[in-house]
């Protein structure tokens, strides 16, 4: 069997090591020139630990342990003056960690050199009963015995294959930005945020902040683990997150509408929150402002199973949702070891590839767009609907 994966985003790459694993031929085409050609993002938070281990190499997966941030132990909501309107404490299982976006990007794309093609853009694909050709946009193909969709909201390949399946803008934006952790902001980090996920609050507007604090430095802990891996070293920061319906975002002078340059988007961000504690406004003051990026939040509308072939999506390409949660990435490693899963077992002839895919995309189906509808009550939203809604949610209270 060849599985042909386009999208060398979390998602495909934990399928392409699953694959590999399971000893089946693989190629990884991703439409940007290298792994670190663009931002990758800051903080995930990541509990679907048990999917990636069942597709890394044991020294990866160990890895990616070394290199998470430090365990967290409550989770919190305070008011943009820093009042603590809900807290809970969390029991430490070990099965759930915070990483950096690029060190886990660069851990799970570890030895497949060969394996993926960077400068590759999807532009569509054509399939017979037992091949498919994927098409790119400098008019080569390539041939596969089954083509994965892992390339996002934006898939090519699900407009095709699945034009019933839509994507909604909900109206809301997010302002991700990245506070270095040192001297001079260390103190100004409130203790709860220390301590694990921390949702402020204020009026109409939110923010989701996170430490990652390296349990070990990414490359000293290659070093030791895996030799042969080189991570980008990278310092300790807060990660914030401030989001809102669109319209809530101000007209500063001279910016007239939300810009689209780092520098006018941090100059929104602060604007926005120039009301709340002044340790939080400086917070945001001494972010790496050239890292402020924005997000336009997007959501799948749920739909009803479909005949199935040798072409199958995961993460973000089927059942794309808001961030409210911190679901998206779990949701697609998820959707990687079940679909790696899948294939082996057609390779050993448990059952025919189509069956294999069948089988995933029913499974896949209820627990992805679950997740979708979940992040969706979940927000974002300002005033006390943020505040229940972020507590009950990200504090996993069902």
């Amino acid at each position: 069997m060849k599985v042909a994966v386009v999208g060398a985003g979390v998602g495909g790459l934990t399928l392409a090591q699953g694959l590999l694993r399971a000893g089946i031929d693989v190629t990884v085409y991703e439409r940007d020139t290298a792994l670190d050609s663009r931002g990758q993002g800051y903080r995930i938070h990541l509990h679907a630990l048990a999917a990636l281990e069942a597709c890394l190499p044991s020294d990866l997966y160990e890895l990616c342990i070394a290199t998470a941030g430090q365990p967290s132990t409550q989770l919190t909501v305070m008011s943009s003056g820093l009042r603590i309107l809900r807290s809970t404490e969390m029991a430490s299982t070990g099965r759930a960690t915070s990483v950096n976006r690029q060190t886990f990007r660069e851990i799970l794309a570890a030895r497949l050199e060969g394996v993926i093609e960077f400068g590759r853009t999807c532009v569509g694909f054509t399939q017979d009963p037992d091949i498919v050709r994927v098409q790119f946009a400098d008019g080569t193909e390539a041939s596969a015995d089954v083509l994965v969709a892992a390339d996002g909201v934006g898939s090519p390949i699900r407009r095709q294959y699945l034009p019933q399946l839509m994507v909604e803008e909900t109206g809301a934006l997010c302002i991700y930005g990245r506070t270095p952790l040192t001297d001079q902001t260390r103190p100004l980090v409130p203790p709860s945020i220390w301590k694990g996920f921390t949702a402020i609050v204020g009026g109409k507007a939110g923010m989701a902040t996170g430490v990652l604090d390296f349990r070990e430095a990414p490359g000293d802990a290659a070093r030791r683990i895996a030799p042969d891996v080189r991570l980008s070293e990278v310092a300790p920061y807060l990660m914030w997150a401030l989001t809102a319906q669109a319209d809530v975002f101000p007209n500063i002078p001279n910016i007239p509408n939300i810009p689209d340059t780092s520098a006018g988007l941090h100059e929104v961000a602060a604007h926005t929150i120039r009301r709340w504690h002044p340790d939080v406004r400086r917070l945001v003051e001494l972010a790496a402002v050239e890292e402020t990026t924005l997000i336009p939040i997007r959501s799948a509308v749920p739909i009803d199973a479909w005949p199935s072939s040798r072409v199958t999506l995961l993460g973000d390409a089927v059942h794309a949702m808001s961030p409210a949660r911190g679901s998206g990435a779990n949701t697609a490693l998820q959707d990687a070891a079940l679909l790696a899963a899948k294939l082996a077992g057609a390779v050993r002839g448990d059952q025919d590839v189509v069956a294999a895919i069948a089988a995933y995309e029913r499974e896949m189906i209820v627990y992805g767009f679950e997740a979708v509808r979940a992040s969706r009550e979940a927000g974002p939203a300002g005033g006390s609907r943020l505040r229940s809604s972020l507590f009950r949610r990200l504090a996993g209270i069902r």
